[in-house]
């Protein structure tokens, strides 16, 4: 049932995009921050309580429905499966600005491509060349594809639509909570999600590896993945650029400050071709998890 599930909730998302890149994160954020003005005494306790009602009672809560729908009609479980699923996943959240920037890049139209990655990260790119826009392409593509999809299908596969809700929960409260400050407040946020993210990043890691170039993809990830600011993102990232045969990271100059980023993969500069191949790696990383998904329940199909 798993397996039909994130099947049709992908399908249509497909086809049928939410109006917003992320409703979720639309619909959550006031009441995520909502906890933060209310909870945020500066100390640890309170921000376990928030993540509490953030996080984990919403998933539980998706998870005692679940359970009493499955107890009543196994195809009401289903459809819940692919409404939370449908919610839950940012299908469309990768692929689609990625290519728009690949088609603006071969066209030349390096104005529209920095226009396109503006709206898409909320960022500054008016300096950007070809190359840092193909290459932050990349970078967004990778990431998003981890957190939006990858990892919130593994937790579904694990925990059933709860594990999915609880982890992109988790994600939105990290993201939400003062991200670029750690203080006792957000500190169990970060944790939580550190924990919940701990075997999601490293199978992403893992299944680029099986796509792609597995021996550079493993090389980067054991060699430069520690170099990342964020170092399990950087695992995520490190194994993309190694897949892919190209080059990640470098130094950039955003907002007039010129951030150091170390590097990341071997190869050539990144360009239009490696933003589409990212794309494409996604895709057969998501086949893989499918397949995979499908022989599990005809492995259990035949158990029964």
């Amino acid at each position: 049932m798993s397996f039909l599930a994130l099947l049709s909730a992908l399908t249509l998302s497909y086809y049928r995009p939410h109006l917003k890149p992320d409703l979720l994160q639309y619909l959550f954020s006031p009441y995520a921050l909502w906890l933060e003005q209310n909870f945020n005494g500066s100390r640890k306790q309170h921000g376990i309580v928030a993540w509490l009602l953030g996080a984990f009672l919403p998933s539980l809560l998706v998870g005692a429905i679940y359970y009493v729908l499955l107890q009543i009609n196994v195809v009401l479980g289903l459809l819940f499966s692919i409404g939370i699923l449908y919610f839950v996943l940012r299908f469309n959240r990768f692929g689609r600005p990625a290519e728009k920037i690949v088609t603006a890049l071969r066209n030349e139209n390096l104005a529209s491509a920095r226009e396109i990655y503006a709206r898409w990260e909320n960022d500054e790119t008016e300096n950007y060349s070809a190359p840092e826009i193909a290459r932050l392409g990349i970078e967004s593509t990778l990431k998003h594809a981890h957190h939006g999809l990858f990892a919130p299908i593994l937790w579904f596969v694990i925990l059933g639509p709860a594990g999915a809700c609880l982890y992109r929960l988790s994600h939105l409260l990290k993201l939400t909570w003062q991200p670029q400050q750690h203080n006792e407040f957000n500190h169990f946020a970060r944790r939580a999600f550190g924990l919940l993210d701990w075997l999601p990043v490293r199978l992403t890691a893992g299944s680029f590896a099986v796509v792609g170039d597995f021996e550079d993809a493993v090389y980067c990830w054991r060699m430069q993945a520690q170099s990342w600011p964020d170092k399990e993102l950087g695992i995520v990232l490190a194994s993309g650029a190694g897949a892919l045969g190209t080059r990640l990271g470098e130094p950039l100059a955003s907002r007039g400050v010129l951030q150091f980023r170390p590097e990341l993969g071997l190869g050539d500069e990144a360009d239009a071709d490696y933003l589409q191949s990212a794309i494409g790696l996604i895709w057969r990383v998501l086949v893989l998890m499918l397949g995979i998904l499908l022989l599990l329940t005809f492995a259990h199909w035949l158990g029964n």
